[in-house]
């Protein structure tokens, strides 16, 4: 069973940041972080001996660490001439290079990326890059002040300069990208945290389903009124478990609300070799999608029957043939590393059965562990099960990637990831994923349709921008049901910020 590690702090300040770093260390234990004193610290206490006390106080930080009877404490001052108990950025950054260095030193391992828990570690060279940096001193400031390794502060770097020159074609100010959420699959996948329901127990309502997102999709259409359309994105769940006539009625009912003629970019993530038919890929192909995934996630059909993905290997080539054959030329594939009981000679198979396809992209996924997933019970009931990630299968993908004639394009993080790494998108020239690089920026304004949805407004000003948010519920019935607030709540949202946008 998993052992419970609790962590006991004198102010309620740096709670996650604590956690995730803690986390990061220890991704195999229930990481509780309790402030002292708090009936939450009472409860889960029951006489047992904190792994961690963090003490915060005016003039600086203590950190005492008690293991099988010895003790590890380390101390900081106060930075910047900033009080621990008080929130601030100093003290902040303070708080993780200690708890980073002294975790490193009592564990003996070093994480790839540092003290960074952020989901977004290219946006730090990106800025700096903006701001006049060169991509060296960039490079150093990672390594340096946030203890990320050397490979990976090349790899942030590199990506950052080319999404640069990616998102330079777009219209920030100007324009929008639209994300339509299909929120159905024909299975639950194992490591699965995503809304999505099984289409078999929702087919008599997928119609109404998708009544409501056209209404939904009539009643958003103005909100960005005079504003250029640069990117579609359906996603899910897995878009491809409706028939052939709902995703006509799907795309057309785009088409008619949304002005579609200066695209760069229309996805359909397909996904599942087990929801895909040729008629359903003729139908996309007429209506102007131009970029489709076709997601293995592994090679191996043992894996794929224990996650919970009712399809074979052999399922992904024909239909990834099958989508060549129909004329589509930016076909991206998914795989994920750490999958149970998968090992680096696993991921070497996976990778070569995937360079005789040569996709035109491929995005590496680090599993993580969701709370909401069915693996996150699984482990909660019974313990933790052999999942493998290391830098050597995050660098076989890498080079499978790079003889494919892929480059990386974009990266970010969860919480959770199997061996602290990453997820990365590699791409042949000219077939990057633009929304990919666009959701995890925020640079630009996305209007997001139907249920579990979230639109982003980027909202510009004096010091940077910020972003407004407006969500939808993630229950299907509740969405069909409360169609109306849905959109009574996003034109509020919108009107009051869209002058300034």
């Amino acid at each position: 069973m998993i052992y419970m590690m609790l962590i006991v702090t004198n102010q309620d300040l740096y709670r996650y940041e604590i956690h995730s770093l803690v986390k990061a260390f220890y991704p195999q234990e229930d990481v509780r972080v309790v402030v002292d004193g708090s009936e939450k610290a009472r409860k889960l206490g029951g006489g047992a001996e904190p792994f961690l006390h963090v003490l915060m106080e005016e003039g600086g930080i203590m950190l005492i660490i008690r293991k099988d009877g010895a003790e590890t404490v380390t101390r900081a001052a106060a930075a910047n001439g900033e009080s621990f108990a008080r929130k601030n950025p100093a003290c902040k950054t303070a708080l993780k290079h200690l708890l980073y260095n002294t975790l490193k030193e009592f564990t003996g391992q070093k994480l790839p990326w540092g003290d960074l828990i952020g989901i977004r570690p290219t946006k730090i060279p990106m800025t700096m890059m903006e701001g006049g940096s060169t991509p060296e001193e960039a490079r150093r400031f990672l390594e340096t002040e946030h203890y990320v390794s050397a490979e990976k502060a090349v790899l942030a770097v590199d990506i950052a300069q080319r999404e640069s020159g990616i998102l330079s074609k777009l219209h920030y100010q100007n324009g929008y990208s639209l994300y339509i959420g299909i929120p159905f699959c024909p299975t639950t996948c194992l490591y699965c945290s995503f809304p999505s329901f099984n289409v078999a127990l929702w087919k008599e309502r997928v119609d109404d389903y998708l009544t409501a997102l056209e209404k939904e999709m009539e009643a958003c259409s103005d909100l960005f009124a005079g504003k250029i359309l640069d990117t579609v994105y359906i996603g899910g769940g897995t878009p491809t478990t409706l028939s052939p006539a709902q995703l006509e009625r799907l795309t057309a009912a785009i088409r008619r609300n949304f002005d579609t003629g200066s695209l760069l970019e229309f996805t359909v993530e397909a996904g599942r070799p087990d929801s895909i038919t040729k008629d359903k890929l003729q139908v996309l192909k007429e209506n102007g999608i131009s970029r489709i995934s076709v997601n293995p996630q592994t090679m191996k059909d043992e894996t794929l029957r224990i996650i919970g993905r009712h399809h074979s290997v052999q399922q992904v080539i024909d239909t990834y043939f099958m989508a060549r054959g129909l004329g589509f030329d930016n076909i991206n594939m998914d795989i994920i590393l750490g999958l149970p009981a998968e090992n680096a000679e696993d991921v070497r198979h996976t990778v070569a059965e995937i360079e005789k396809l040569s996709p035109d992209s491929l995005t590496v996924h680090s599993l993580a562990v969701k709370r909401a997933s069915r693996l996150r019970r699984i482990i909660d009931e019974n313990g933790y099960p052999t999942l493998v990630n290391t830098d050597e299968t995050m660098r076989i993908a890498a080079q499978g990637a790079a003889r494919m004639g892929m480059e990386p394009y974009y990266l970010y993080r969860q919480k959770n990831m199997s061996g602290n790494f990453e997820n990365t998108g590699y791409a042949k020239p000219d077939k990057y994923g633009i929304y990919n690089i666009l959701i995890m920026e925020e640079k630009q304004s996305i209007l997001a349709l139907g249920a579990g949805s979230i639109s982003k407004i980027v909202v510009p000003g004096q010091g940077g921008s910020r972003i407004e948010r407006s969500d939808n519920p993630k229950d299907v019935a509740s969405y069909i049901a409360n169609t109306d607030e849905m959109i009574r709540r996003k034109r509020e949202l919108y009107r009051g910020l869209l002058g300034s946008v």
